[in-house]
């Protein structure tokens, strides 16, 4: 099957009519890491109970585990992503994907474990950054924020360093 590639110009102009819609149907930016410290609220439910979510001052005060628009974001970009890896011929289940296997190995746990931290800390510097790449990088670079586009500037700087220095070619020995 063949793959099919995204136009980026088009993808652009989407993600400019999606964020249009957004701000003028619900009143709020595109941004992923407040319906995702919400669903880590309600995930901690069953454990801490209604009380215990409740006084935790960080989920009182920016994140209270709710279905509504963030939350509703995340569901609809993991099933958009899902429907354009699918349409697009991409799609496949794989534990450790070849650029990550050719570079570490093919260990699992390995893949998984480093997956889970760089998780932690992305969504870690998200809500430090209060704003992701989503919210900073797509809503707040067009409302022209200085502290957006300072955000978007090192996000791409440091992920290409990151980039350089995980996957620079090493001379065969």
């Amino acid at each position: 099957m063949k793959t099919y590639r995204w136009n980026p110009y088009l993808v652009g102009a989407l993600i400019g009519v999606l964020s249009i819609l957004t701000f003028s149907l619900v009143d709020k930016p595109i941004g992923m890491s407040t319906g995702i410290a919400q669903a880590s609220g309600a995930c901690a439910l069953p454990v801490l109970g209604s009380a215990g979510v409740a006084a935790n001052t960080y989920w009182a005060k920016k994140a209270v585990p709710a279905w509504d628009y963030g939350s509703l974001f995340v569901l609809g970009t993991l099933f958009g992503a899902f429907v354009s890896a699918v349409v697009s011929g991409s799609f496949k289940l794989e534990s450790v994907p070849s650029v990550w296997r050719e570079r570490f190995g093919p260990s699992v746990i390995k893949r998984m474990a480093a997956a889970f931290l760089g998780g932690v800390v992305i969504i870690f510097g998200a809500r430090l950054a209060d704003g992701c790449t989503s919210g900073h990088g797509i809503s707040g670079s067009l409302q022209l924020a200085v502290s957006s586009w300072t955000f978007f500037i090192v996000m791409f700087a440091t992920g290409a360093v990151t980039a350089f220095i995980l996957f620079r070619h090493r001379p065969q020995s």
